[in-house]
């Protein structure tokens, strides 16, 4: 059913920002819908499709997964977000909260196949990461996957050489990823990169 070159997830359209530093292979979103490929066929091959979304937004990603058949969870920030992604997936159970604050008490109370955060977590202190996601793995089924898509580095050295080359596009209110300094936390962490910004970040439960 999915191959590398039939299914697009931004056939349709995408926002123009992301589509144009996606294409001039420019921070913040170099390669970010290939990593969203990616991240989309990940999802879909675990054995069980009920998918927690972590700042899912308009629901870009999960919609399409709702679309095959899977059984979509989420929390945002925005009550527009909300209503959008809602629109488009109305069995969904989405959830308005701050997520550097945690989980809603109702989507603490099962468990998932899949629980993805892109482009989300790096509002997040690294501290707050590593607390956040330790309290995430228990909420996986057994084989379940937690899968992160962001504006990620393997080493702090790279992405001080991304803030250099960014220069006033550098966003200094984000926090990103160093997977050098989570893989300590979490030795079953694996790193993919999708660009010179853009990872895959992924742990098994």
């Amino acid at each position: 059913m999915l191959n590398n070159t039939g299914f697009d997830l931004w056939a349709d359209g995408y926002d123009k920002s992301v589509g144009l530093s996606d294409e001039n292979d420019r921070y913040p979103f170099a390669g970010y819908r290939a990593m969203m490929n990616a991240l989309y066929q990940r999802v879909l091959a675990q054995s069980g499709h009920d998918v927690l979304d972590i700042g899912f937004g308009t629901g870009i990603l999960t919609s399409r997964l709702y679309e095959q058949g899977c059984r979509i969870y989420g929390q945002d920030f925005s009550a527009r977000m909300i209503e959008l992604a809602q629109a488009k997936m109305p069995d969904a159970r989405l959830y308005q909260g701050d997520f550097s604050k945690g989980l809603v008490p109702e989507l603490c109370a099962r468990q998932y196949d899949a629980i993805v955060a892109t482009y989300s977590l790096h509002h997040l202190t690294d501290t707050q990461k590593i607390d956040f996601l330790r309290a995430l793995l228990p909420l996986l089924n057994q084989d379940g996957c937690l899968f992160i898509g962001d504006v990620a580095f393997r080493t702090r050295e790279e992405l001080e050489a991304c803030r250099t080359a960014a220069g006033e596009d550098w966003d200094s209110d984000e926090i990103y990823f160093v997977y050098g300094e989570l893989r300590p936390h979490f030795p079953t962490l694996t790193f993919e990169s999708f660009s010179h910004c853009t990872a895959l970040l992924t742990l098994r439960k």
